[in-house]
This record gives C-alpha cells, structure tokens and sequence, in this order.
C-alpha cells in the first residue's frame, strides 16, 4: 500500500506540473484606477507632491475635484489629461530615485487601503494557478511596478516618463498607457511571453478598455461605468461590482475563475459588512 500512496502522490504532483506548463501561454491583466483599488492612483501621486510643495493649493483643490468625479462617474478623458499634463510639468526636474521614493510612499499610505479586496482575491487566484498577472495602467511606470511588487504580481504596463541624466525632462516616452494603448502593449507582452491570448484574461472599469477587453478570451468587467455595463450585458460579460458593499456577478457563458470569484466576492462583501477602519 505504501508503494501506492507514493504513486498516487507522485501522478498528483505530475498532473499539478501538468496544469502549470499548460497555464504559461496564459495569464490576466488587470487595469489598476477603480479596478484594483478605489479611485485614481495618479491623483494620490499629485497629492503627495503637494505635501511636498511641489505645486500650489489651487491645483491641489483641482486634482481634489477630479479625483472626486473619477470615484463618483467612472473615467473622464479630460480630467486624465488634464492632471498627465499636469503631473508632466511638475515632474520635470525632478530624479527617478525621488518617484520610486514617493511611489512607496504613495502605496503605504494611501493606494494599500484602497484596494478592493475582491479584485486582489480575484489577482491571487491567478498566480495560485500558475497564472502570470500583469498590471496595465495609465500610472506612472514607477507607481504602477511599486503596486505590482507590493501584490507580489508578475509586472506592470505603464506611462513611461522620457529621463535624461537621471532626471524626468517633463516629456513622455510614447503616449499615456491609456485606452487602445493598452491594448498595443499587451499584444507587445503577449508576443515577446508568447501568450495565447484567447486563454487569457482582462479586467476593467471602464468603456475606454474595450479595445483591451476585447482582444483577450476572457474579459471581466469589474465596477463599471455605465458604457461598459451596458457592452458587457450585451456581450454576456461577467461582471463585478465591489463599489458601497454591492456587489454584482453576472456571470456569462465565459466565466472567470470560479474559485477566486467566489473567494472575491465573499472578500468584497465581508469588507463592507465588517468594521469601518
């Protein structure tokens, strides 16, 4: 009997490594702004430079005021412009070594509580699976890599800010990581990790992903704007919504991980059902 239960453990195990050299052609993608965590990472960002008196109160109150519209109606191509054109600006001169510094900080102390439980079960599913989980955001570069390192995620997609002697020149690298942008990066990663992107999947807020959800096998909506709730319900998309303790799962004929939706969805609830901290 012995020499059975090691067999039975050693078919286990091979049929475990099985599922993971299957699972390398596949991996999930997920927006950071009202998908991973509430709100604009970037409007954190501008909020730490103005602790450090990088910019004056009245831009300061500007960011506040979008920052408020993006929580309240979803995304504004605007209201992202505006502050990418601002945050240009006001980066110009300063050092790589001074935003990775206040990339950190930003995570600790304002995107960690921020997070929405249920996306983040959702992200650890993937990587339980043998799964690779990218990050594929309009957030500075810097930012968006603090947040993927801090989840323990593969790696992240974002703006890319032009640096000359160590120090950001106030121009981009291309164009913001944003709306069909993404969509060209992703095919970049999926082409240079040879993924089947069929098998993969994608997660997002907002209509201006489409391009992005579109392209993979198994898009999920997560928090929608109204555009995108109307495009996955026709689409038969499921669809998540963590926002006030609601929370939405219309599952379609292509369903996420089952496991780690129910996991989130348990995780999302119990979170607004718990203790306010």
């Amino acid at each position: 009997m012995p020499e059975e239960k090691n067999a039975a453990v050693v078919a286990d195990a091979l049929v475990q490594k099985d599922i993971v050299h299957k699972r390398t052609g596949e991996a999930a993608f997920f927006d950071v702004d009202n998908t991973l965590m509430k709100g604009a990472s970037l409007f954190h960002v501008a909020r730490k430079m103005y602790e450090r008196k990088a910019f004056t109160l009245s831009q300061a109150a500007g960011f506040a005021w979008k920052q408020f519209k993006f929580v309240m109606r979803g995304e504004n191509m605007d209201d992202v412009h505006s502050v990418r054109d601002s945050a240009l600006t006001l980066a110009s001169g300063i050092t790589v070594d001074d935003i990775k510094a206040l990339g950190e900080e930003v995570y600790d102390e304002m995107i960690e509580s921020r997070i929405w439980p249920g996306t983040k079960a959702l992200a650890e599913q993937h990587l339980r699976v043998g799964r690779k989980v990218w990050l594929v955001t309009a957030t500075p570069i810097e930012v968006a890599t603090v947040i993927s390192t801090r989840l323990g995620l593969t790696g992240a997609l974002g703006t890319v800010g032009e640096v000359e002697d160590g120090m950001y020149t106030g121009k981009l690298v291309g164009d913001i990581l944003h709306g069909p942008a993404k969509a060209v990066a992703v095919q970049i990663v999926a082409d240079r990790e040879g993924l089947d992107l069929d098998h993969c999947w994608a997660y997002s807020d907002s209509a201006n992903d489409i391009p992005l959800l579109t392209m993979v096998g198994h898009p999920v909506v997560i928090n929608p704007d109204a555009k995108l709730r109307r495009h996955a319900r026709e689409n038969n998309w499921p669809v998540y919504d963590f926002r006030a303790g609601r929370r939405a799962a219309t599952l379609g004929l292509k369903a996420a991980t089952v496991g780690g939706a129910v996991y989130g969805l348990w995780r999302g609830f119990s979170r607004f059902r718990g203790p306010r901290i």
